[in-house]
């Protein structure tokens, strides 16, 4: 009787072990591409490819609404899929030759970690493998959460992605770029003598020496939850603003805007954002 209990209980562990691996491969297929044609009159087309960053835990569902949409308009197109393993193994699928407007779909196959200091790594890597094997040497890039905060440690701590990759656009949507204050703090530049965020106290270090792009564009957007005017529900936007003390000494052209009434997840959820974000990236004005 026994041996019966514990071979139904290892029947069950084993098919729930299997669905949960199924649904893992399903979040991590990349959202499908779709050729486009160039010929939507309000968008400026070049070969540059824009990165699509997740949060913790996003997978392919994160941009799927994104991707999907500027595919049907004709604005940029889901060229390519890279996955990265904890190991730091990329996986690439697609290609980048020929292609107008192309997305990069990057996924992390484990991204639940506590810390986002994996991810980081991880994605070195991937900017790595781009810039040597695939020529990427410029780029735009769509983060969400800890993904844009995974993209500053990556591209400031390292000169020589500096050298090889030149940022253009970065849209940066609720990324907790210093996470020692709460939704009770007000903004002022001398903030961040107050930090006790050692991730972000190294980056201001790292800073110092950055060789960062002329030109450079980031765009800090950030939401406001309903009721919840200093934070969107999961950031508090004074996480998100202490990116201006980051980069006050660059030369880098800074814009923010907060977004009434949308939670974290709908900061790449909401077509209002996202054509927002297309008009910034693409737009020919």
């Amino acid at each position: 009787m026994f041996k019966k209990v514990l071979r139904r209980v290892a029947i069950g562990l084993a098919v729930i072990i299997v669905v949960l691996a199924g649904v893992q491969l399903y979040l991590l297929r990349g959202t499908p591409g779709k050729a486009i044609t160039p010929t939507n009159s309000s968008v400026k087309y070049s070969a540059t490819p824009t990165l699509l960053i997740p949060g913790w835990g996003g997978n392919t569902w994160t941009y799927t609404k994104l991707i999907n949409y500027y595919q049907d308009q004709n604005i940029a197109t889901n060229v390519m899929v890279v996955r990265v393993a904890p190991t730091g193994a990329v996986q690439v699928s697609g290609s980048l030759k020929g292609k107008q407007n192309p997305l990069i779909q990057f996924i992390y196959d484990w991204n639940y970690s506590t810390t986002y200091q994996p991810q980081v790594r991880e994605l070195t890597q991937v900017l790595q493998v781009l810039a040597t094997k695939y020529h990427v040497q410029k780029l735009n890039v769509i983060a969400h959460s800890y993904g844009g905060t995974e993209l500053l440690h990556a591209y400031i701590g390292s000169k020589t992605l500096q050298r090889e990759i030149a940022l253009q656009k970065v849209v940066f949507l609720g990324v907790p770029v210093d996470e020692s204050f709460g939704t009770n703090t007000k903004y002022t530049k001398w903030l961040f003598k107050k930090s006790h965020d050692q991730m972000f106290k190294t980056m201001l270090k790292e800073v110092k020496e950055a060789q960062l792009p002329r030109g450079l564009v980031f765009y800090n957007w950030m939401g406001s939850d309903e009721g919840k005017s200093t934070t969107d529900g999961e950031v508090p936007q004074i996480q998100s603003l202490m990116l201006k003390t980051l980069i006050k000494h660059k030369h880098v052209h800074y814009h923010q805007h907060i977004f009434t009434d949308t939670t974290h997840t709908e900061l790449h959820q909401r077509v209002k954002i996202i054509k927002k974000i297309a008009h910034v990236i693409w737009g020919k004005e």
